[in-house]
């Protein structure tokens, strides 16, 4: 790809965000994140494979639909109440086709389809801001208006999502489908704490993003793309493969990992809120996504290939990507002693 189109991109992707995020008005945010749609197409498809565009096309019709409705949601409340300000958003209407458009955009159930379908097309890098970059603005979007969306439409998502991405993920052998999947599942975590204690959702999504990084980063450096290639990679570089294994492990919420605390915290908001069987059944759900994780941990670093080629361990890579990957990597599995500090902030 031309560096020149690139930076445009990379520009345009920060400018829509900045936009979104920091918009009081409904026409500012909707623009922020058309600019953000726009930016991203040309990531999706720079490598010119069928596969790629058509994952282009089905994330430029999809986005597209969800903006529309968002732009509809701001225009029917603002006919009702003069107001474009993104918290007075009080019409009922407005408010169902709100949580519908950014569930559209988040990839929530039932409107997930094109998600897993969207980061197998694309190439690594890429399905990493799909993933986390491309799921902020409407993450805000969803955090100023949390006061005015409807709870059960919200928590039936929730639910659905959560049980969709454990499910799923089961059967996959594609390692981007498994992570989409397994996005779908924590978006499932984040929206149904959202109406209750919103800074606890923007908490989950910071953790869920830095997990998902450290993940994606370290596939992009063994150029692991299926799980008959995962099993092979440990061979070229153990240390690598190590930190994938605490980071798959982290993502699944296991205690001693940085993943456990948002859900810890989710579940005991749950049980404040009186809504003890919602936070049965999305742990109970849980456990479904924390099978394929393992699966993934064992894979990395336990299974041992039938002919694995004799060469030099690679104990260190000389590559730029070493220290963000280092950083991140202790940052997703060690900030768990932290939680009374977090726990005082949010």
């Amino acid at each position: 790809m031309n560096p020149y189109a690139k930076l445009i991109t990379s520009l345009s992707l920060l400018l829509g965000t900045t936009i979104t995020i920091s918009s009081n008005h409904w026409m500012m945010a909707w623009t922020g994140l058309e600019i953000n749609t726009l930016a991203i197409i040309p990531l999706i498809s720079k490598s010119h494979h069928p596969r790629a565009i058509e994952a282009a096309i089905k994330y430029f019709l999809v986005q597209a639909a969800a903006s529309t409705l968002v732009l509809f949601s701001s225009t029917i409340n603002a006919w009702h109440t003069g107001q474009w300000d993104l918290t007075q958003l009080t019409h009922p209407t407005s408010c169902l086709l709100l949580t519908t458009a950014i569930a559209m955009k988040l990839g929530l159930v039932p409107f997930h389809f094109w998600f897993p379908e969207v980061l197998q097309g694309s190439s690594l890098t890429t399905a990493l801001l799909l993933s986390t970059v491309m799921k902020f603005p409407p993450i805000t979007i969803l955090y100023m208006s949390s006061h005015s969306l409807n709870p059960t439409l919200l928590t039936t998502m929730a639910i659905a999502s959560a049980a969709l991405g454990g499910w799923m993920g089961l059967n996959q052998t594609q390692i981007r489908k498994i992570l989409a999947f397994s996005s779908i599942s924590h978006l499932g975590w984040m929206s149904i704490i959202i109406i209750y204690d919103p800074k606890l959702t923007l908490l989950t999504f910071y953790l869920y993003s830095l997990m998902t990084a450290t993940v994606f980063l370290i596939l992009n450096t063994t150029k692991t793309m299926k799980l008959s290639t995962i099993m092979i990679s440990w061979t070229k570089t153990p240390m690598l493969n190590a930190t994938l294994m605490l980071a798959l492990l982290s993502l699944a919420g296991l205690p001693p990992l940085t993943g456990f605390l948002p859900k810890w915290l989710i579940i005991h908001e749950l049980a404040k809120q009186e809504m003890t069987v919602a936070a049965t059944v999305i742990a109970m759900l849980s456990l479904l996504g924390l099978f394929f994780y393992l699966r993934l941990a064992y894979y990395s670093t336990i299974t041992l290939p039938p002919n694995s080629t004799n060469h030099m361990k690679q104990w260190h890579i000389n590559k730029l990507t070493n220290t963000p990957i280092a950083i991140i990597a202790s940052l997703s599995m060690l900030l768990l002693p932290l939680s009374p500090m977090i726990l005082i902030s949010v």
